[in-house]
């Protein structure tokens, strides 16, 4: 086991929703301190995490992109799908592990906040033990969403309850049935399911649609006026709240 007084640290920089403007103090201050940079992103790609830090980042700071075997391509709950990514979150620990033996600290870019969906927390799971990690929270893309749009999501005793767009289209919809305030996430190719269990539970009108929240590009619109089935991956959709207001 490598000592951890000799071992590098692991820094998991949570970047916010998307707009670089956003990122925190302390995240920006370990970003231009940076000799080591890691993020995760699609095969040839840079990646959302990497194009947030961009303007922080020093000259000359040395890159290691882990590149996903496999994002949207197969069904996630798939033996296949498990298995590729179980061995891809190995083999980066074991990369990151590499520098961190040696005393190099290693900062690891998160989209988001690195403990709420992300790809963070199975590098943190195999490391933790091993070498001394440090955590920067980060706005969530879900926070940037909604001030994005301009909507007030919970109110007095309003439950949050947050999805995501995966669930089978049965959990989706009695999950929905019983909540307050929404936001799913995860959208992609489950804009479909998403919508008609919405239209199912009689939320759909009150439902938002937000892409690239906060980022160059961004959409919102009620989501009754999204008529096509596409959306990116990192797409949102609220239901605000209607809860006691006094």
């Amino acid at each position: 086991m490598t000592s951890l007084s000799r071992a590098g640290r692991l820094f998991g920089i949570g970047l916010g929703p998307g707009d670089p403007e956003l990122v925190t103090v302390k995240a920006m201050r370990y970003l231009q301190r940076a000799t080591v940079v890691a993020y995760f992103a699609k095969a040839g790609r840079c990646g959302i995490a990497r194009t947030i830090a961009t303007p922080w980042l020093s000259h000359g700071v040395r890159e290691l992109p882990l590149h996903y075997p496999v994002t949207t391509e197969m069904p996630f709950d798939g033996d296949d799908y498990v298995s590729l990514l179980g061995a891809f979150y190995a083999e980066a620990a074991d990369l990151l592990a590499v520098d961190l033996a040696a005393g190099q600290d290693v900062v690891l870019l998160c989209e988001g906040d690195p403990l709420f969906y992300g790809s963070f927390m199975h590098l943190y799971s195999r490391l933790r033990d091993r070498f001394p990690v440090e955590i920067v929270p980060g706005v969530t893309g879900m926070s940037g969403c909604w001030t994005a749009a301009g909507e007030p999501m919970t109110w007095g005793d309003d439950v949050l309850t947050v999805l995501p767009g995966t669930l089978a289209a049965g959990a989706l919809r009695e999950r929905l049935a019983g909540s307050d305030a929404i936001v799913i996430m995860k959208l992609g190719q489950n804009l479909p399911k998403v919508r008609a269990a919405l239209d199912a539970v009689g939320l759909l009108d009150r439902a938002i649609y937000v892409e690239r929240g906060t980022m160059e590009g961004q959409m919102i619109l009620p989501l009754r006026e999204k008529t096509d089935d596409h959306a990116p991956y990192f797409a949102i959709v609220l239901v605000p709240g209607l809860g006691r207001r006094p």
